[in-house]
């Protein structure tokens, strides 16, 4: 259990130092473009006011765009129990409990730390699971605010919305600059970067929210010490819908699973590992609990 929650952690770290080669990379390829590396010092601190300007409002956004409506004790007594026990097992203050009404069954959390975090769940979930399967579907998502992962999230997001605005910039620049005083090796060099970058970024983007489940997942079964509830709520989700009415694809790596329309993309470009994966991951913590 416990190497499994450090192996995914030095993966995820790994994966994000990914992001911070692309935009150096592309920092690069514009100045070798322009003949002058100060602009490198430009690019990263335009990625670093982005980023925290996407560190302060994405909580409040992610809540809204979802149809997100927070709740009293007194609205539902079940969730609230449910999350204030498990806010007590793991010694974080309790989060702000919110309910998106949609028949989907699906769950996400949001907030840059556990101080300012709020857990979300949809009507059809809790309809369609049980308190103990409830109960693992909430670890989870408590496991997220533990490991800090939407903190992780929103650099993330933030990177790829950066490292697509500057590849943007580049061919822009590219198409209409003046290209005689160029090295064509340049223009070829700057020209891959920014049509590749993009594409890395937002493959490095699902494969740190694939990892952050699995994370999550391990964190969840953990606190409960019954990794069977989780197994038990995955495999019931699988069977019924986790697809929201109202689809918005920049918020989909918050939720405990894909809360968009499948279409014939590959695993590659998933948001979520499967579900065949997550539970045999979970079992075989199971018996090692």
């Amino acid at each position: 259990m416990y190497s499994q929650i450090a192996a995914n952690k030095r993966k995820t770290i790994f994966i994000m130092s990914i992001f911070i080669l692309v935009i150096g990379a592309i920092g690069y390829a514009y100045g070798l473009y322009v003949g002058n590396f100060d602009s490198v010092y430009v690019i990263f601190g335009f990625a670093l006011l982005y980023s925290l300007i996407s560190y302060f409002a994405s909580a409040r956004v992610a809540l809204a765009v979802n149809g997100a409506k927070e709740i009293k004790k007194t609205d539902n007594p079940r969730l609230f129990r449910i999350v204030e026990n498990l806010s007590i097992t793991v010694g974080v203050p309790t989060p702000k409990i919110y309910i998106i009404d949609d028949p989907a069954a699906n769950a996400f959390a949001t907030g840059r730390n556990p101080e300012h975090a709020s857990v979300v769940a949809t009507s059809g979930i809790l309809e369609l699971l049980t308190d103990t399967e409830l109960e693992g579907v909430m670890a989870h998502e408590m496991g997220h605010v533990q490991n800090y992962d939407i903190r992780v999230m929103m650099v993330v997001f933030a990177c790829v919305s950066v490292i697509g605005l500057l590849s943007d910039f580049l061919l822009r620049m590219m198409w209409f600059g003046d290209d005689d005083d160029t090295s064509p090796i340049a223009i070829a060099l700057a020209l891959v970067l920014a049509i590749l970058a993009p594409i890395v970024a937002s493959l490095v983007q699902l494969a740190v929210s694939r990892r952050r489940e699995f994370l999550a997942d391990a964190t969840g079964a953990l606190t409960t010490r019954y990794p069977e509830g989780l197994v038990s709520a995955l495999r019931k989700i699988e069977g019924s819908t986790a697809v929201l009415r109202r689809q918005n694809s920049s918020t989909a790596h918050f939720f405990f699973a894909n809360p968009l329309k499948k279409k014939s993309l590959t695993k590659l470009f998933s948001t979520h590992p499967p579900t065949s994966e997550r539970i045999a991951k979970l079992e075989q913590m199971g018996g090692e609990l």
